[in-house]
C-alpha cells in the first residue's frame, strides 16, 4: 500500500461481514475458476485510483474461510465489532484513509473503470461525504439491480455516522444513514451510463437465475469484460432482457 503522510489517499475495501449460510456460499462459488470473493477482489486491485485494498469481516467462526479465498497480496482485516458499520469503521482505523471505497461481492461485474472515474470525481469536490452513481430514478446505483458500481464515502463521515446510527438497519448497511439524510450530508451522484442504466438489466448476484445469468455472461465474454462489452451482449439477448425485467418486477414488490 502507498502511504503519504501516515495514511492513504483511497482505501478499497471489501465487505465480506456475511451473517447467513447464503451469503457465505454466494460467495465461495466459483467464476472462471476464482470464487466470487476472489473475483471482485481483483477487480478491486485492478483499480488504478486505489491505494490499497482490503477485504474486511467479522470474527464469527462461520467466516473463517474467507482467509483460504482471498489472495496472499491483499490484508483480510477480522473486526470484533458487532456490526458491519462498526466493522468498517475499525477497519479504517487499522487502515488510515482520507476516503473508502465500499465493494460488495454481490456485484461480481463490478467495473474498475467506472471505479476510477467515481474517485477521481469525488476527489475533485473536497467536501463531498458520500459519493455513487445514480440510476435513472434518482437513487444511489448501488441501491438498482445494475451490480457494476461502489460507494465512496469519507472516512470522517464514516467515523461520524458509526457515533450516531441507532437502528438495525443503519448499523448493517452502512451507507444508509448518509444518503436517506441528503440535508446533513453532501453526496454527489452521477449518472450512470445509459447504455446499462435500464429496467431490464440485472447484473447483481442476489438470487439462483442471477447466478445463471453472471455464468452465461462470464462464459460468453470471458475474464476481461467490461460494461460495454455486456451492455453489447445483452442488445443482442432480448429474451435474456425480458427475463431480467421480470425478476427487477418481482424482486421490488418483494
Amino acid at each position: 500500500m502507498e502511504w503519504e503522510n501516515g495514511m492513504l489517499r483511497t482505501l478499497g475495501i471489501v465487505e465480506a461481514c456475511f451473517e447467513s449460510l447464503p451469503a457465505r456460499t454466494k460467495a465461495s462459488r466459483k467464476l472462471g475458476g476464482k470464487s466470487v470473493l476472489e473475483w471482485v477482489v481483483r477487480r478491486a486491485t485492478d483499480c488504478q485510483q486505489f491505494d490499497g485494498v482490503i477485504v474486511i469481516t467479522n470474527d464469527a467462526p462461520e467466516n473463517r474461510f474467507i482467509s483460504m479465498l482471498v489472495p496472499s497480496d491483499v490484508p483480510v482485516f477480522v473486526a470484533r465489532k458487532p456490526d458491519p458499520l462498526a466493522c468498517f469503521a475499525s477497519a479504517l482505523e487499522q487502515y488510515p484513509a482520507v476516503a473508502a471505497v465500499r465493494l460488495g461481492v454481490r456485484s461480481p461485474f463490478l467495473d474498475p473503470a467506472l471505479v476510477d472515474r467515481l474517485v477521481v470525481l469525488a476527489q475533485a469536490e473536497p467536501e463531498v461525504d458520500y459519493a455513487s452513481y445514480c440510476a435513472r430514478d434518482g437513487r444511489p446505483a448501488a441501491l438498482s439491480p445494475l451490480g457494476l458500481y461502489a460507494e465512496w464515502v469519507r472516512t470522517a463521515t464514516i467515523h461520524r455516522i458509526a457515533r450516531r446510527a441507532a437502528t438495525g438497519g443503519e448499523r448493517n448497511d452502512l451507507t444508509r444513514y448518509i444518503y436517506s439524510r441528503p440535508n446533513r450530508f453532501r453526496l454527489r451522484l452521477i449518472p450512470a451510463p445509459e447504455q446499462i442504466d435500464r429496467d431490464d438489466v440485472r447484473l447483481t448476484v442476489d438470487i439462483e437465475e442471477d447466478w445463471d445469468h453472471a455464468l452465461a455472461i462470464f462464459e460468453a465474454l470471458g475474464p476481461d469484460l467490461d460494461w460495454r462489452q455486456i451492455a453489447d451482449l445483452l442488445n443482442h439477448q432480448p429474451a435474456l432482457r425480458r427475463r431480467m425485467a421480470d425478476l427487477n418486477r418481482a424482486c421490488a414488490g418483494t
